[in-house]
């Protein structure tokens, strides 16, 4: 998804909400998915609140060290928050300094999108059969290179559902990593169909299934991964936008508003469909209650795959 935002829109008259520059914090590196959809959706906003959306890629800790920032920030509607599928992860393997049930208020879901297997061009298999073959032939062999948090999770969930044992590889972002899966430093990774797409199509990566619960559109040929040989396997990336908690129920509707008119627009559905995501917009509540339900799947995740707790 190109960082391109969507056609100019008329903003509303007498709007008193933001006075200054808006803050959009991305918990991670710049080029990811999440970065990727942070850009579009603050393109659209500043134009519609006529005041300009900064974004400010916080990386570290799997997204807890932006994400920590996002929530001690005056609840003023001047910060936001671009929060994903590792939001709700992190807590089953560390303790965060904020509470994850009580430190944001949802402003709004963007959307949802498949993960995606992907291996560099010199890494000569043609399958998940092959991977899981080769990892069983030789144990900590295969790496994976992972910007942790929702990558490590489910490469986790992977190895531990393939029955290999593959060696994770951390690096500081999405984009990092899959540049060392292209130059052959790593050899497969398992992440956002949306930040892989570009690399996919220049054949720099080679896909070999992705994560959902069925085939994409973007990419009919290629098998969901429990098709290929890991049955049950699911995993999906989402996007959504969060302010600290106590903000005002006018700004939240507001934005609510705004980013829910940005996902009608027919450029941004066109936008999502061939970058192989799908619009998503939610209420604050409902979002809420997925959160809810996302901190205790990961949780029992985490727990069956064995991932230490810090």
């Amino acid at each position: 998804m190109g960082i391109a935002g969507p056609a100019k829109a008329q903003r509303p008259a007498g709007a008193v909400y933001p006075s200054k520059a808006i803050r959009f914090i991305v918990p991670q590196a710049a080029g990811g998915s999440n970065d990727i959809m942070a850009r579009y959706v603050a393109h659209y906003l500043a134009d519609r609140l006529g005041k300009p959306v900064v974004i400010d890629n916080r990386p570290g800790a799997d997204g807890i060290i932006g994400t920590d920032i996002a929530a001690r920030s005056a609840p003023d509607g001047h910060t936001l928050l671009l929060a994903s599928a590792a939001y709700a992860m992190n807590p089953s393997v560390r303790k965060t300094p904020y509470d994850p049930r009580k430190a944001f208020d949802w402003v709004a879901m963007l959307g949802n999108g498949p993960t995606v297997l992907t291996i560099g061009p010199s890494f000569q298999v043609n399958s998940v059969k092959d991977i899981m073959a080769l990892g069983k032939a030789k144990p900590g062999y295969i790496n994976l290179a992972s910007a942790g948090g929702f990558q490590h999770f489910i490469s986790a969930l992977f190895s531990h559902q393939a029955g290999i044992k593959a060696t994770i590889l951390l690096y500081k972002g999405g984009f990092p990593a899959m540049i060392d899966v292209m130059g052959g430093q790593a050899h497969m990774l398992v992440g956002s169909l949306v930040s892989a797409i570009p690399h996919i199509r220049s054949s720099k990566l080679k896909p070999l299934a992705t994560g959902g619960t069925q085939r994409t559109a973007l990419l009919p040929e290629l098998p969901t991964i429990s098709e290929a040989g890991v049955p049950g396997y699911e995993a999906s990336n989402y996007w959504a936008v969060a302010t600290p908690s106590g903000t005002s129920p006018a700004i939240l509707h507001r934005l609510n508003s705004e980013v829910g008119v940005l996902l009608k627009l027919p450029e941004t559905q066109k936008r999502f469909t061939s970058e192989g995501a799908e619009t998503d917009h939610r209420s604050p509540a409902e979002i809420s209650k997925m959160i809810n339900a996302q901190l205790a799947k990961w949780a029992k995740v985490a727990r069956e795959a064995g991932m230490a707790t810090e």
